[in-house]
């Protein structure tokens, strides 16, 4: 039984972090929240993933900030959101469906205030 826990926990963390890695480049899903299930699940399942997960630059850049409830960098979330805003308007000119152009816009507002009012600023010696 013990296996089978270790198995679907290494599963879902592999799972869950390419979706983060998905949720990186795509602008309408969250790759942070992915990332702190796939280190929640390798380090429950295995010391090597956790290991391997923790020296990688995504669990540096993306999971650490939010672990210690720091937060990101201005320069963090203004090039997160500018790849996402890409993405959203070549969308809404590329999808021809209102209903889905509608959503999109909201997503994208969401987004911003999500990333302004939610996610705190750390200042770079905050950071260092």
């Amino acid at each position: 039984m013990k296996n089978i826990k270790r198995i679907l926990l290494i599963l879902i963390g592999l799972i869950s972090f390419g979706i983060g890695v998905a949720g990186t480049i795509l602008p309408v899903l969250p790759g942070g929240p992915f990332y702190l299930v796939a280190a929640f699940c390798f380090t429950k399942s295995s010391e090597r993933l956790d290991n391997w997960f923790k020296s990688t630059e995504v669990y540096d850049k993306y999971v650490e900030g939010f672990r210690q409830k720091r937060g990101m960098r201005r320069k963090e979330k203004i090039r997160i959101n500018l790849i996402a805003d890409f993405f959203i308007v070549f969308s809404i000119f590329i999808v021809d469906i209102l209903f889905v152009q509608i959503v999109l816009v909201l997503l994208g507002l969401y987004k911003h205030y999500y990333f302004i009012k939610k996610i705190k600023t750390i200042k770079l010696e905050e950071n260092e």
